[in-house]
């Protein structure tokens, strides 16, 4: 799920949360679960009902902060990687693992 700017809340059991991402693989779990509780939130995670044994198990991601969006604070630079710099969208995203600041390319590596 990409980054829509959209907030969208609700409830995990009796908790109202935030949620971050629906759908996603336990890899993409785990990276927004460790990135989210470094930046300071109370992560929950929530396994969505398969409709077949056969079907991948698949998470939402959610936080206690009903403040939190996503968009936002990527794109103000409020989160924070784990060695200091800013989150970028591609980042977010787990395109690339360069934690460089830019949201452009000059055609350099």
């Amino acid at each position: 799920m990409a980054l829509s700017g959209k907030h969208m809340f609700g409830s995990i059991e009796d908790t109202r949360v935030t949620f971050v991402e629906k759908g996603v693989n336990a890899n993409r779990r785990d990276f927004l679960k460790k990135l989210l509780e470094y930046n300071g939130f109370e992560v929950l995670i929530e396994e969505e009902k398969r409709k077949t044994e056969d079907d991948p198990q698949l998470y939402t991601v959610a936080v206690t902060d009903m403040v939190f969006n996503p968009t936002i604070w990527v794109f103000q630079r409020k989160l924070e990687t784990f060695d200091g710099h800013k989150v970028t969208q591609d980042y977010w995203n787990q395109e690339t693992e360069d934690t460089k600041p830019q949201y452009w390319n000059n055609g350099r590596n």
